[in-house]
């Protein structure tokens, strides 16, 4: 069933009507180049961040039960993660299995979080979802309508903690907490008024550039807003069992929360150093440099080198299976 607002999208077939090779066919080569150029310095950079030393020290102090709470948590948030896709493919319309969206979605936030958006989110969304057969304006709306559902899970959470409080902060920073109360009421209106917008709004479509951007319905909307809140509490919720029993759970999502938009501003792949420096400065006061260091870490591997590992495998398995997987859509489209 497709959104009333969006016309139903289906795998183009590229073998009765080959595409002209016009501004879309150089921008996908451009992007393919520049993605396969990319990746390995991103690589370099990421790797040469890592204490690996330190990391093999902090793994010893936690047993098996809590590595695999842990892992299960972050497969769990992945899952949550790559759901937004699914969310695309029902405003969209497009006729893509699911057990071909999930996997490639998986592959592009794990390359997202670890080597950034333009990376993950665009030049390599944009390749898998074209190899599978969709145009560009359908897989623009995709990722558009993946990063609103993001970043609206975000604004309803950040405002939640922020307009009630709920954030442990150290002492130093208590001096400006009216105004992060301030900036959550804010926030919840900002929420609000996209579920208005989506429920009662008479114009539907927005134009961005050469894109056309459509609301969509309020269940939809609403879809979102779940999936995305429960994502970043799961994301928390990882940190949260890694850290020692002194801090709170609402305390550890609001800090990642605030290190999270800290790490966007400063477009360093995967947030190195950001986060463990937000987290230090907010939580000295109860816990050990040592313990919050070992639990980032621990968080670095469950929830980023861990998940991109297994990406890297699936993306080439991808590349190899695409053009099979191309076909098999075209013929399941002529049938129907």
């Amino acid at each position: 069933m497709s959104h009333s607002g969006s016309p139903t999208t289906s795998v183009r077939p590229t073998k009765e009507t080959p595409p002209a090779r016009g501004k879309w066919y150089w921008a996908k080569t451009t992007l393919t180049i520049a993605f396969f150029i990319l990746v390995p310095v991103l690589l370099f950079m990421l790797i040469k961040n890592i204490e690996w030393a330190e990391v093999a020290a902090a793994l010893r102090e936690y047993n098996v039960k809590t590595l695999l709470i842990g892992a299960g948590i972050a497969l769990t948030s992945y899952l949550v993660f790559a759901s937004y896709d699914l969310i695309g493919r029902q405003y969209t319309g497009h006729s893509l299995p699911v057990r071909q969206v999930l996997p490639l979605a998986f592959v592009c936030y794990a390359f997202t979080l670890n080597l950034t958006a333009w990376v993950g989110g665009i030049a390599l969304r944009f390749r898998l979802y074209s190899r599978l057969g969709l145009d560009a304006p359908t897989i623009t709306k995709i990722l558009s309508l993946s990063l609103i559902t993001n970043w609206l899970g975000y604004i309803i959470l950040t405002g939640i903690l922020f307009s009630f409080q709920m954030v442990e902060l150290p002492d130093k920073v208590k001096i400006g907490s009216t105004a992060l109360q301030l900036i959550g009421i804010v926030l919840l209106l900002l929420a609000a008024t996209y579920f208005w917008a989506c429920r009662f709004s008479k114009r539907r479509s927005f134009h961005f550039r050469d894109h056309e951007i459509t609301l969509p319905d309020v269940k939809l909307a609403f879809a979102q807003a779940g999936l995305a809140m429960i994502n970043w509490m799961l994301m928390g919720l990882l940190i949260y069992t890694l850290m020692p029993d002194k801090v709170t759970y609402q305390t550890v999502l609001g800090i990642l929360l605030i290190s999270s938009i800290a790490g966007v501003v400063t477009h360093i792949p995967a947030g190195l150093g950001v986060l463990e420096a937000i987290f230090i400065t907010m939580l000295h006061h109860q816990l050990s440099k040592g313990s919050i260091l070992a639990a980032l870490i621990g968080y670095r591997i469950l929830y980023f080198l861990m998940p991109f590992a297994i990406a890297c495998i699936i993306y080439f398995i991808f590349e190899a299976r695409a053009k099979k997987m191309l076909d098999t859509n075209q013929q399941h489209e002529a049938k129907q």
